[in-house]
């Protein structure tokens, strides 16, 4: 089940590459860029932690020890939990870019009555995360849930190692 876990993680991480790199290509990570609801630690930090998790996953599959096995588990919750801030703030964008409406933060205009240019372009475009695939949101999602369970049942002994 360790494998299993495995590889269900590394395509987990094949899907967030590529909100990743949408979520980069279109200015999310930019100050100047149209603008996230996303802040950047945010993003930054469900992409390091992950990723620092995978790589204990895989010396726990080389090597056996269930403390480095315990500690990716714990990170991946640590992860998940960011998974779903993010999933909460990418739900009304969508719902927006569904309407055609802009965000409620491309709305806001400035005491002196004019918006920046950022806010003027997020208006037209939308915030970065509104380019996410939907099919890849959600596969990542469902990969993401499946990675916590099968981490969860190999390390609590469940279906062999």
């Amino acid at each position: 089940m360790d494998i299993a876990a495995l590889i269900a993680w590394i395509v987990t991480a094949g899907g967030g590459f590529v909100l990743l790199g949408t979520w980069i290509a279109k200015g999310g990570a930019r100050r100047d860029g149209p603008g996230s609801r996303f802040p950047a630690p945010l993003i930054f930090g469900h992409f390091l932690l992950a990723a620092t998790g995978l790589v204990l996953w895989i010396v726990y599959v080389a090597v056996g020890s269930d403390g480095v096995g315990w500690t990716a588990f714990g990170l991946l919750l640590i992860v998940a939990l960011l998974g779903f801030t993010m999933l909460a703030r990418w739900i009304p964008t969508y719902r927006a870019g569904r309407t055609g409406s802009s965000t409620p933060a491309a709305t806001t205009n400035r005491a002196a009555g004019g918006r920046t240019m950022t806010e003027q372009r997020t208006a037209l475009t939308g915030p970065a995360e509104r380019h996410f695939p939907v099919l890849v949101v959600i596969a990542h999602g469902l990969l993401a849930a499946t990675t916590l369970v099968l981490v969860l049942l190999t390390m609590a002994g469940v279906g062999g190692s």
